[in-house]
């Protein structure tokens, strides 16, 4: 039995969670994909921002207004593809993938670019509507990596989704190999003129979830090793988009490989969680951190059940004074822990999660 088998055969004897485990862990799923996803392709806001704009609807500091309403639409579709993957009776459409798109960016929009030469030009992004216009990729070495025409595109993705339909009830290839596959390509084609990667994630983690498999949040830190492993399987396959678009399993394996391994993570970091007892044990964006303090954990704690204390508050509760209370806030902010909103007299908001569900993000 391969490693991930056997961490797929763990997990799933864990299933069904505790309902209301079931829904702190969906909550630490879907804050950390829309987070990741959409800071892939360079949004900036922060962690702490994503999580009071997807909870609350509120911005916290200066944030730019084209990653709030992206992030927010975001999330959207993510609730979108989840709804429509339980819904196993249902095939894989070209409609819902053009759906997607449509609520991920809701209108038309004009997309600035700067050519290889300086020169500056833009261009409509159609939303909702395959690509109108060439789009391409320049390498680290500086060649330019062509996706599939406008003319191919509709034909390709007919094919794709067809594909993936029938590849799905006969069952040959693991969820995951089917879902690696497909997002490879996808890519390939690229069929809209922007949204393409997050689309590509969400449409993977359809397929993942379809099949009852955990879903994969590819982290932004991983970025580099994420496209790596994309390249590398793109020197095994034929450069015309057509052959990408018809790329076999074998071929795409360092992909594979990369994507095997991070459902691997995402299940060991999924059981760490539920099974945590430690109360000093916290989870923040992807990763566990231990609190050798008893007053931060004491801290954070009241935090979370009184948003709205003061420091003279919390330095007579955890009986330390003013002074070292502050220190610690100012710490927890600069880590992004904790968020503050609306500015110096507003209420706190514990972004970290503690894992045992006594404290922190419930």
């Amino acid at each position: 039995m391969s490693k991930l088998d056997a961490l797929l055969e763990l997990w799933n004897s864990k299933l069904p969670l505790p309902e209301q485990l079931q829904q702190r862990l969906d909550r630490k799923f879907t804050l950390e994909f829309n987070y990741n996803s959409n800071h892939i392709e360079g949004n900036q806001l922060t962690y702490g921002q994503t999580e009071i704009l997807l909870l609350f609807g509120k911005v916290v500091n200066a944030a730019n207004m084209r990653d709030l309403e992206e992030m927010k639409s975001h999330d959207v579709a993510l609730k979108m593809m989840i709804s429509e993957a339980k819904e196993t009776g249902k095939p894989l459409t070209e409609v819902f993938i053009r759906q997607l798109h449509q609520i991920m960016f809701r209108e038309d929009y004009e997309e600035r670019r700067v050519a290889p030469d300086g020169t500056v030009y833009s261009y409509t992004v159609h939303v909702g509507r395959y690509k109108t216009r060439a789009n391409s990729v320049r390498t680290k070495t500086g060649e330019l990596f062509e996706y599939a025409s406008k003319e191919e595109t509709p034909g390709l993705m007919y094919d794709l989704v067809k594909w993936y339909n029938e590849e799905a009830e006969k069952g040959a290839l693991t969820a995951i190999e089917l879902a690696t596959l497909f997002h490879y390509r996808y890519i390939r084609i690229h069929p809209f003129e922007d949204g393409n990667g997050r689309i590509s994630r969400l449409l993977m983690n359809f397929i993942l979830l379809r099949h009852k498999y955990p879903m994969i949040v590819v982290r932004h830190k991983d970025k580099d090793r994420y496209l790596d492993a994309l390249a590398k399987s793109d020197a095994n396959v034929d450069p015309r988009p057509s052959f990408g678009a018809k790329a076999s399993i074998e071929q795409i394996a360092p992909f594979l490989d990369y994507m095997k391994k991070a459902l691997e993570k995402e299940i060991e970091d999924n059981l760490a969680f539920i099974d945590e007892t430690a109360e000093n044990v916290w989870w923040f964006n992807g990763e566990f951190v231990t609190f050798r303090s008893q007053n931060t954990i004491k801290i954070l704690n009241l935090l979370s059940e009184h948003p709205g204390i003061t420091v003279r508050e919390l330095a007579e509760d955890v009986g330390i004074n003013k002074s070292a209370i502050q220190k610690q806030l100012a710490s927890l902010q600069e880590k992004g822990f904790i968020v503050r909103t609306d500015g110096k007299r507003g209420t706190w908001h514990v972004a970290i999660v503690c894992t045992t569900g006594k404290g922190g993000t419930r």
